[in-house]
């Protein structure tokens, strides 16, 4: 029987726990968060459904050392091996892939990912890596190459692969037509969920999971998205029926017993669809057995929609904020208005749902009083009620984006080393010190722990699921401000004392002075 590893070697890195799979930008963290890799737990699923012995090895998960994965990598002895690789990482993957192929001389590697699709002959030239398959289906896909080289079955364009004399060859464009709902549901089993049902900060209830209800968003055209301008383009998004998806919700809640849904598709569905999918859950008794939570635009539903979606147990709504500022959503082709940064999380609150925000930080065309407008309108959202948490993160331009495009044709790159490329620090020129940029990215993150803020979450506690999601999350954020901290010691240090002083303060500061953001109105003026 033909034997394939999915999986993940270890990175061992000096600046955390690297977050590769299941993302749409690289980043180290100091405070673990592993993500269900939903493309390759399909790929592995589906192999194993047409008859492949499969095994699943995410050693960065499971945390092992690179040598303990190979060593067991070489006991199973497969015949494939399937690795996702993204640009900052790209290097060590190579250097991986040149080792294995010295260790274990009959396997043959398959790489996927944003940086192959951009860029899969690359790969050829860098490492000794046998095929590529370009494209957002690579589950699909694999299947299908598998089935060409052993069972005569045509091959689907998206695949490269090494010929005689070095010649690379190439079976054409990514093939993007496939029906997802003729996937099999992800072996849960096989793909060892629970390494992944934990240590996750969307979930407020444990074991968690994740689904992927559609490639990958339908807006499809935000110019810092890899996804969107490789794997999936603008034009392909596809998503599940919401029959389908309810039916593998249904699967993994009574197999399992999942607490909580994360739905990580760039955009979770609308319309009729999100009625139907809601309707589902509500009309068969699962919205009384599973917490849901997907990523959602600003400016896509209207409150009858976040009424139905509490209704349906809807929880956690993660929205892309970015920025503050309407010149940069116009270049960055958001679709969204400012004010959209405010109504959207007010009529998810409103509901009762738990919004939270990405924010980014370190635009070339950004002046340090914009991305200080930004802060500003955080901490406005933040104080009225509106988010819940967020995440900030510097803006990195991938290569195959159109922002990469416009950074390399405007000389905004200050680096085009792939390493370089983890949100560590700005790769793009910026109008102020990088220093600065720092300090804010920490401000950021600091500026939803007011005393208001810590005095709304107390008196929100109703169980003890909340008690601890709320001291994780207080872990998480000491692990954020680390990311963005140079020497790694001042943004511990000060993430303590705020947490001892706290209390002390609690009630003292419960009306503190106002930010110069006072109504909505204001915020559009700062």
């Amino acid at each position: 029987m033909i034997k394939v590893v999915v999986g993940y070697p270890p990175i061992e890195s000096g600046k955390g726990t690297p977050l590769l799979s299941q993302n749409r930008q690289f980043q180290y963290f100091n405070s673990p968060t592993y993500i269900y890799p939903m493309v390759p737990a399909y790929a592995a699923s589906y192999l194993q459904e047409k008859g492949y012995k499969v095994y699943w090895m995410d050693g960065i998960a499971e945390k092992k050392t690179y040598e303990q994965w190979v060593n067991d990598l070489e006991q199973i002895n497969p015949d494939y091996l399937l690795i996702e690789t993204k640009a900052p990482v790209i290097n060590t993957h190579w250097k991986q892939i040149n080792d294995l192929k010295k260790r274990i001389p009959q396997i043959k590697i398959i790489i996927v990912g944003d940086h192959i699709t951009y860029q899969p002959l690359e790969s050829f030239e860098n490492s000794k890596v046998d095929y590529a398959i370009i494209g957002g289906d690579y589950d699909f896909v694999i299947v299908n190459l598998l089935n060409h080289i052993y069972k005569k079955e045509k091959l689907e364009g998206g695949v490269y692969w090494r010929g005689k004399g070095k010649k690379i060859y190439n079976s054409g464009p990514a093939s993007l037509k496939h029906n997802l709902d003729s996937l099999p549901f992800i072996d849960r089993d096989l793909t060892k969920w629970q390494l992944y049902a934990y240590e996750n900060g969307n979930y407020k209830y444990t074991p968690g999971t994740y689904m992927y209800s559609g490639r990958d968003c339908w807006w499809n055209r935000c110019t810092f998205c890899i996804w969107d301008h490789t794997m999936n383009p603008p034009g392909k998004y596809r998503s599940f029926s919401a029959e389908r998806l309810f039916a593998e919700v249904k699967h993994v809640v009574d197999k399992y017993g999942v607490k909580e849904i994360f739905d990580d598709a760039g955009t979770l569905f609308i319309g009729p669809k999100l009625k139907k999918f809601c309707q589902l859950l509500i009309e068969n008794g699962y919205s009384k057995k599973v917490v849901y939570g997907c990523n959602m635009r600003f400016n896509a539903v209207t409150q009858e929609y976040y009424d139905l979606m509490k209704k349906a147990n809807f929880r956690f709504i993660l929205y892309g904020m970015e920025s503050g500022n309407q010149k940069t959503l116009d270049k960055l082709d958001k679709g969204t208005k400012e004010i959209d940064a405010i109504n959207g999380p007010r009529m998810a609150k409103k509901a009762g749902l738990e919004p939270h925000v990405t924010i980014m930080l370190g635009y070339p065309w950004e002046s340090f009083e914009d991305a200080k407008r930004t802060i500003e309108i955080a901490k406005y959202a933040f104080k009225k009620g509106y988010y819940d948490t967020m995440q900030a993160t510097i803006v990195i331009p991938y290569p195959g984006t159109p922002l990469y495009k416009e950074a390399k044709e405007k000389g905004w790159l200050l680096t085009e080393n792939y390493e370089d490329f983890d949100m560590r620090k700005p790769v793009m020129k910026i109008p102020f010190p990088e220093e600065k940029l720092l300090e804010l990215e920490q401000e950021l993150y600091s500026a939803f722990m007011t005393p208001q803020y810590v005095a709304r979450k107390i008196m929100e506690i109703r169980s003890v699921h909340d008690f601890m999601y709320l001291f994780y999350m207080a872990k998480k954020l000491i692990g954020h401000l680390l990311d963005f901290d140079p020497d790694q010691k001042k943004a511990k240090l000060s993430s303590l004392i705020f947490w001892k002083n706290a209390g002390a303060k609690l009630f003292k500061h419960f009306f503190s002075p106002k930010t110069s953001v006072d109504s909505e109105k204001d915020c559009i003026k700062i």
